[in-house]
């Protein structure tokens, strides 16, 4: 082969190498693959249905047990545990949340440590923080993890911020952070209300937004707010729980 044919030949390879990882590592397409089992997830996030996403942690630990490399799954599993640790503490079983919680930590870790640019990834370890605050001592679990809480915010943030669930996390932070740890309702509600101009069809960042409304004291517009979540998802625990919530005091829960 003519030496300059060869050269050409390897920098058209390595062009081709480049062009895969930018592909298979890009943030949007590692999160919003076609998988098979999305839907069984996003099904089971609308009811909270234990046995329901106890099917679905089982399917999907069997993934990562099989394919340890499978970073979708290991995002999808940690949105699940998630979504337990909501039943359990709904049942004020403060022990199961415990553990839960450190286990759906440990799946966003894997999912974060086979792509560190996910920000749904980041932004999901972030509120999974911030959990992990209102499960323990405040006074020694608020420094520890608060600054994690913030330090993964921002990772999302820069990766993505067209992101509606980065919003919604940035909002969370602001929301149940104490005023001398950045808390403040009105950006709260200001990242709650970008999250959903991007894609209005978040139940639970209606429910989240009508949250930092009732902080404010604004109980008609946390009525709105939580009237929208109620349309989206009216068989959501997690929606009717907050509408029944008095200090939002929605009057009108089926």
């Amino acid at each position: 082969m003519h030496p300059a044919n060869s050269g050409f030949h390897r920098r058209l390879a390595l062009s081709f190498i480049a062009l895969f990882l930018s592909v298979s590592f890009c943030p949007a397409l590692v999160l919003g693959a076609d998988d098979p089992l999305d839907a069984a997830v996003e099904a089971a996030r609308k009811t909270h249905d234990e046995k329901q996403l106890q099917s679905v942690k089982t399917q999907l630990e069997q993934r990562v047990a099989d394919n340890p490399s499978d970073v979708v799954s290991y995002y999808n599993l940690a949105r699940v545990q998630s979504y337990l640790l909501d039943v359990y503490e709904t049942r004020k079983d403060k022990k199961t949340a415990g553990a839960e919680v450190d286990k759906a930590i440990e799946s966003a870790q894997r999912s974060i440590l086979l792509n560190d640019k996910s920000a749904d990834a980041h932004s999901l370890l972030a509120d999974l923080y911030s959990r992990k605050i209102s499960l323990g001592n405040g006074m020694f679990a608020g420094p520890k993890f608060g600054p994690k809480v913030k330090e993964e915010n921002a990772k999302a943030m820069a990766l993505d911020d067209k992101n509606p669930r980065v919003w919604a996390s940035l909002g969370r932070q602001y929301l149940m952070a104490p005023k001398m740890f950045g808390g403040d309702f009105a950006k709260a509600v200001e990242s709650f209300q970008k999250s959903l101009a991007i894609d209005s069809s978040q139940d639970e960042t209606w429910v989240w937004l009508a949250r930092a409304f009732a902080k404010q004291g604004d109980k008609p517009k946390a009525h709105e707010a939580i009237e929208r979540a109620l349309q989206l998802n009216p068989g959501s625990p997690f929606v009717k729980s907050a509408a029944s919530d008095p200090t939002i005091a929605f009057e009108s829960v089926p």
